[in-house]
């Protein structure tokens, strides 16, 4: 058997994109019956199910470094598990079956599968803290908005940068109570939210990309969706910037024992030290970016969106599969 290669030396590599794509069809199929039933835990767990049978097809020797095990207490896609075929390159991966399992146990749209691969060894390890203060835009925002600075500063300058007024400003921020101040604030500047429930991962690739109607995604989310959204970002050209927030003492002092600085602001370098990954996500409920899985006649069509850093290069893919062949 031959040395496994990174991502950078496989060729050709381009095609590992297209191969992650059918992983997170899989899980978006097998969500798609628990959509609206109000059981986010079967539908987690079904997606689960379906994404890690899939990636075991895959030509990669992938570790999960950003696993679904640990945050949904999950018996598969843990940190640490091998996934792939074994027999191509070595990288890390970060799985997030179901980015919004609320909304897609509601029925509401936003809710996606989404996985991202990056060389081995260069996702960033937040040691269990599970949360980040986060500001993410697209490329007008390079070397423009800053997390130091207030937010009514930042959507100043952004507005300046796109040319537009601060009215026409969109900033995604989770609906929390913890972010009350935060929206209050945004609006204050003159600047509108768009508040979402869930989703924190949409709400970041949607603040990046160039066709959206939102500028902007700052406020506290989960550390492991802003290390998923950066592989985007990079791709998109945008901006992501980040400051871990643990969420009490105990994890304040495990973050410091494994030598994290609480006041560095990590960039998307920090994050994501590769320019060579993917971001793949397919549509449960319909995003901004992707539908949801519908029904067309005798097909089941999912659409996905795939992305690579090290081209720029950004794919929509749409996909009608006959249920009763489907595999």
């Amino acid at each position: 058997m031959t040395e496994p290669r990174s991502l950078g030396d496989w060729q050709p590599d381009r095609n590992l994109a297209m191969e992650l794509v059918r992983a997170t069809e899989a899980a978006a199929m097998r969500a798609t019956p628990w959509i609206g039933r109000g059981d986010k835990n079967s539908a987690d767990g079904a997606a689960v199910d379906a994404m890690r049978r899939f990636l075991s097809t895959v030509n990669m020797n992938g570790t999960v470094v950003i696993g679904e095990g640990e945050k949904d207490e999950a018996p598969w896609l843990y940190n640490g598990e091998k996934v792939g075929n074994g027999e191509g390159a070595e990288c890390d991966v970060a799985v997030d079956p179901i980015d919004g399992t609320r909304l897609a146990a509601e029925g509401r749209p936003g809710a996606l599968s989404v996985i991202a691969v990056a060389d081995r060894g260069s996702m960033y390890d937040p040691s269990a803290v599970f949360y980040m203060d986060k500001l993410v835009c697209g490329p007008e925002g390079v070397g423009v908005v800053d997390i130091d600075r207030p937010i009514g500063e930042n959507i100043r300058a952004l507005a300046r940068a796109k040319n537009v007024d601060v009215s026409d400003i969109r900033v995604a921020v989770l609906d929390r109570p913890r972010h009350a101040q935060l929206i209050t604030d945004i609006r204050e500047a003159g600047a509108g939210t768009r508040l979402i429930m869930d989703g924190d991962v949409a709400g970041g690739v949607n603040a990046a990309r160039w066709d959206s109607r939102i500028d902007m995604c700052v406020g506290i989310g989960g550390t492991p969706e802003g290390i998923i959204t950066a592989c985007a970002v990079k791709a998109l050209g945008g901006v992501i910037q980040g400051r871990l927030w643990p969420k009490d003492d105990e994890e304040r002092e495990r973050a410091l024992a494994a030598g994290h600085d609480l006041d560095r602001v990590l960039q998307s370098n920090d994050l994501v030290a590769s320019d060579n990954c993917y971001f793949v996500a397919t549509g449960i409920t319909s995003a901004e970016f992707v539908d949801g899985v519908q029904r067309h006649g005798p097909f089941v069509r999912a659409e996905s969106i795939v992305m690579r850093a090290h081209s720029g290069t950004i794919r929509h893919v749409i996909s009608d599969m006959d249920p009763t062949r489907w595999n």
